[in-house]
Parts: C-alpha cells; structure tokens; sequence
C-alpha cells in the first residue's frame, strides 16, 4: 500500500492530508472528523485501515489549518461552521477529482460527529458522491439540505448515545435517498468499548463496498 502525507491548498489554506492506496483499490473514501479532532484521530485510522484492507484508497483530511484549529478550541467558533467545513470537503474531493491515480474511482464520504453535516452537505453540492457513512454524526447539522442529498447513506450510532440516535431518526426521515440506521449494541459515543469500533469498520467495510467497488463512469 502506498501512503503520502500531503499538504493541500484548499480553500486559500494549506490543509494537511493523509492519503492511502492500496494495490487495485477501487474506491476512495474521503473522511471528514468532527470538532477537536484531526487526521490523526485513532478511530477514524482504524476505520481508513479497515477500508484499505477491503481495497478502499481513503484521504483522511485535516478541515482546518492548525491555528484555525487552536483558534477553535478557545472559543469554539468554527467547529459548527458547517458551511465552512463542507465547502473543505468538497474542495477536497475538486482535488482528488485531479489526481490521475484517483481520476476513475467512485468516491464515498466517511463523517464523523459534525464532520456528518459537513460530509452530508458536501454531498449536495456534487453528483460524484456514491456513498456515505456517518459515525455517532450530526446529519440534522446540514439542515434542510439533507432532502437534497442523493447518495445512499448508513447512519451508524452507539446503542447507549439515545440524544445521538433521536437525532439521527429525526434526520433520516428527511432523506429522499436511501438511508438506513445501524445501532451499534452497547456502543456509547465514541465506540470505546470491546469490539464496537470494530463493528463500525465492518458496516463502513460492507456499504462502501456496496457501493464504491464499480469502477466510476
């Protein structure tokens, strides 16, 4: 598997980036993480690499620059600028779009907490999004946009998180697309539990595949 550390102009910001292709993979998973977090989160890697394994090349993306980041968790003013934050996913998937060796593979988006909105309300603005998850995610975050997000869509939430899963059922009979809730028994929040963040890896594993394993026209 061949991984590059890359820093990205997005947005007028250099961004930095994480990028992981395996041999003959065949799809590319774009991840976007929630308030106070990075690239460099544990969960979102053990998912990416669960995701390798199964062929998946995945970008696991910084969406604020560090002193934006530093400037966020003083005065938390950014984690929830949604607008902000999907217009870097989108850019970000713009970028991938221009990379020969990425140029024909079907794209997903894997969200976390806010990074759900942002991922969801990145997807709307695009017609080569085929597929996103959403882990313990904010979706109702995107809004009234959520009606126009076409690709279809697993909200996975811990059984013990029930303000997450109230939000996540509320937000799901919004879609028009495809979207179904998978309850991760006895996870809470952050799937710290045995064996839960694996079975998080295991649905992203299966609805990216699903959905990404043709090549993209």
């Amino acid at each position: 598997m061949h991984q590059t550390q890359l820093s990205i102009q997005l947005d007028g910001k250099r961004l930095g980036a994480t990028l992981n292709i395996p041999a003959a993979s065949h799809g590319l998973v774009i991840f976007a993480h929630g308030s106070g977090s990075s690239r460099h989160s544990p969960r979102n890697r053990f998912v990416a690499q669960s995701l390798n394994e199964r062929g998946m090349a995945t970008l696991l993306l910084d969406l604020l620059t560090q002193e934006e980041d530093e400037l966020d968790r003083r005065t938390a003013a950014l984690r929830f600028d949604i607008a902000l934050l999907a217009r870097r996913v989108d850019l970000a998937t713009t970028w991938a779009r221009e990379q020969g060796e990425l140029l024909h593979k079907r794209i997903g988006y894997f969200g976390a907490s806010t990074g759900a909105g942002a991922a969801l309300l990145a997807a709307t603005t695009r017609d080569d999004v085929d597929a996103i998850v959403s882990r313990g995610g904010r979706p109702d975050l995107a809004g009234d946009a959520l009606r126009d997000v076409q690709a279809p869509t697993l909200l996975i939430v811990g059984e013990r998180d029930p303000r997450v899963i109230d939000v996540n059922r509320r937000a799901a009979s919004q879609f028009q697309a495809h979207c179904e809730i998978a309850i991760v028994p006895g996870a809470s929040h952050l799937f710290e539990e045995p064996g839960a963040l694996e079975q998080v890896a295991a649905l992203a594993q299966d609805w990216f595949v699903r959905y990404l394993a043709a090549p993209a026209a």
